[in-house]
């Protein structure tokens, strides 16, 4: 007899594992929205599926998105200066994870998997421990809904360090070549400019970090999305006059009236897993690990440790699952945690001088803004340039 698992949640950890175990375990996905109501509402954040993570949703026999455009590069900015467009070894890719989500929910359930509709909360998800063998915390960033321990040393910042602007829109030239365009202005803030798929058609995807009470901290009080595209056109003119030139105003607009979305992150990195009422409980995602989305590692992150909790679960399939297995998993997948979430930190504040002498480098070596276009698909690579040279 198979073991059931219940999954809460159904964004990119909760969807990674239900593919991943649907085929050894009896899965259930307890989700408080249907699919529909996912791909008609808000967009939740923004997204940017490197090679690895494209890898494990073949691996994983996810659907495929045949009409997306790629994205083959990463543009770096630091002001108005344009330093290069470093070329990814993989191609990337970003589908709206409204029609990402939805499209797998109703995917998975053709393919058996079951789904249990029901809003969770701190009091009803341990009752959920009677129900399953394991229950797996994929609850996102609202989370966690069980208290799994804080890794201090992970966790140093006590408040949002960015206010986070994003605005699914038409009407904006694309980069050449396709890619992500990342503009760094030292003390205000970010701006990513992503390529995306939605059900819509393609899009850009702005999206503005603005350090808190800085001049980029502009967007407060936006009733609607007619204000909020007002306030964005405002705020690139001002700001990122490189991406206002590409923009065509008579077509620049919101791709849906849900298409844009203002928040602030906490980020928090917790030891994934605990012993509630003599029974394990494991977290994937952000529940658990919780990074700034400065470096745009959030999809990719978790799309990595649900494979690793996957690995652990086959692997322990007939075992007992308690505070050992948990301890596994958690083994399995903290060096990279660190890693990404090191740098990741290190990215919040003003770059190391021996960073910015790399991106210097980059505008006049293409090998090198390659190798620096490359951290953001193997943040291992980021983790090293960054502090090897500072630990010697």
């Amino acid at each position: 007899m198979k073991k059931n698992i219940g999954i809460i949640g159904s964004g990119i950890a909760g969807l990674h594992l239900a593919y991943a175990l649907r085929n050894e375990f009896d899965i259930t996905i307890i989700e408080r929205h249907t699919s529909e109501e996912i791909r008609k509402g808000r967009i939740m954040s923004t997204q940017v599926h490197f090679g690895s993570t494209r890898s494990r949703e073949e691996r994983f026999n996810m659907p495929k998105w045949e009409e997306q455009s790629l994205i083959e590069s990463i543009h770096i900015m630091i002001g108005n200066q344009k330093l290069f467009a470093g070329m990814l070894q993989e191609p990337a890719s970003s589908v709206d994870q409204r029609l990402y989500y939805a499209h797998s929910m109703k995917d998975l359930d053709e393919k058996g998997v079951s789904f249990r509709r029901e809003k969770v909360d701190n009091e009803s998800a341990k009752a959920l421990l009677e129900k399953f063998d394991l229950i797996i915390d994929c609850s996102g960033k609202n989370g966690p809904l069980f208290p799994f321990p804080l890794e201090t040393e992970l966790s140093p910042f006590p408040a949002p360090q960015r206010k986070c602007i994003v605005g699914y829109f038409a009407g904006i030239k694309a980069n050449e070549p396709p890619g992500v365009s990342v503009t760094v202005l030292p003390g205000l803030g970010e701006m990513f400019e992503i390529p995306s798929m939605t059900e819509q058609g393609p899009v850009t995807i702005l999206f503005i970090m603005a350090i808190p009470k800085s001049d980029l901290d502009v967007f407060k009080g936006m009733k609607n999305g007619e204000e909020f595209t007002c306030k964005m056109s405002d705020a690139v003119q001002r700001f990122f006059p490189h991406v206002y030139k590409r923009m065509d105003m008579e077509k620049f607009k919101l791709c849906d009236e849900n298409g844009y979305l203002q928040t602030a992150i906490t980020p928090v990195i917790r030891k994934p897993y605990l012993m509630v009422h003599d029974k394990l409980v494991v977290g994937c995602g952000d529940s658990v690990f919780l990074n700034d989305p400065i470096t745009g590692q959030g999809c990719n992150l978790s799309s990595f440790c649900a494979e690793q909790l996957c690995e652990t679960l086959i692997e322990w399939k007939h075992s007992k699952w308690d505070g050992e297995m948990g301890e596994s998993y958690w083994k399995r997948t903290k060096q990279y945690v660190k890693e990404v979430t090191e740098w990741t930190n290190a990215m919040i504040g003003p770059l190391p001088e021996h960073v910015v002498q790399l991106l210097m480098q980059g505008a006049q070596d293409q090998d090198k803004a390659n190798e620096i276009a490359q951290w953001f698909a193997d943040p291992t690579t980021a983790f090293e340039a960054f502090f090897s040279r500072m630990n010697v």
